[in-house]
């Protein structure tokens, strides 16, 4: 059999926790990775490693009345968490020379997390539109709590394509479900597409409009 017939043959729960436990992990290796580059000792490193990996999904979990939030109810979130914690504190250095290791593991949680929350808000009951919104809040409440926790600004507060990859990926992700659409092979496109869209924005410097101060200039000149 094929792994997209395996994949097909998934139950919507086996396919949602895969991707959120997926989701968790790679967030969490953002999060650790950030905490080594600041200097943090193990106990820091691991509470990032968590905050990034579990901050979106216990929002969700809270917005849509799923108590306890499945982060913090199921080990399997936190052996995740933890395990990703302790691999990239002992491994920092060949995990670093990836090419901008922290933004392909934040895109690839990014990506998971959206498509994951909007499929599990649908799950909840909520109307198609408010799925998409708290898919994209999933997606990118762990790299909010990463960046607040060592004091920089969050990536979705800059000009980044980030949010708007998130809402990618949760839009598609809730339009495949109203379609009637089989439920793997339509996760499966909503995620490559926000990875996709994050990732070229990453290489090809895509940005959104910023307000201008008055002393500059459109193009980011000033006078």
């Amino acid at each position: 059999m094929g792994g997209t017939e395996a994949l097909q043959q998934q139950s919507p729960h086996e396919l949602l926790l895969f991707m959120d436990l997926g989701g968790t992990f790679v967030f969490a290796i953002s999060g650790a990775m950030v905490g080594v580059q600041r200097k943090l000792d193990v106990f820091g490193v691991l509470v990032l490693s968590f905050a990034a990996s579990s901050a979106g999904g216990i929002l969700r979990d809270m917005l849509i009345g799923a108590l306890p939030p499945t982060a913090i109810s199921d080990w399997r979130y936190l052996a995740a968490s933890v395990a990703a914690g302790i691999v990239i504190f002992l491994w920092y250095t060949p995990m670093s020379r990836l090419h901008r290791p922290i933004l392909l593991f934040d895109a690839a949680g990014l990506a998971l997390f959206s498509v994951a929350g909007a499929e599990k808000a649908l799950a909840h009951g909520l109307d198609p539109l408010m799925a998409a919104l708290l898919g994209m809040v999933t997606g990118v409440g762990g790299g909010v709590a990463r960046d607040l926790l060592v004091v920089r600004t969050p990536t979705i507060l800059q000009s980044d394509i980030y949010a708007v990859a998130a809402l990618l990926g949760a839009a598609l992700a809730v339009t495949g479900t109203w379609l009637g659409l089989p439920l793997s092979p339509t996760a499966i496109v909503a995620v490559l597409a926000c990875f996709a869209l994050r990732l070229a924005a990453i290489r090809f410097g895509w940005r959104l409009p910023v307000a201008l101060s008055p002393g500059n200039q459109p193009g980011g000149g000033t006078q």
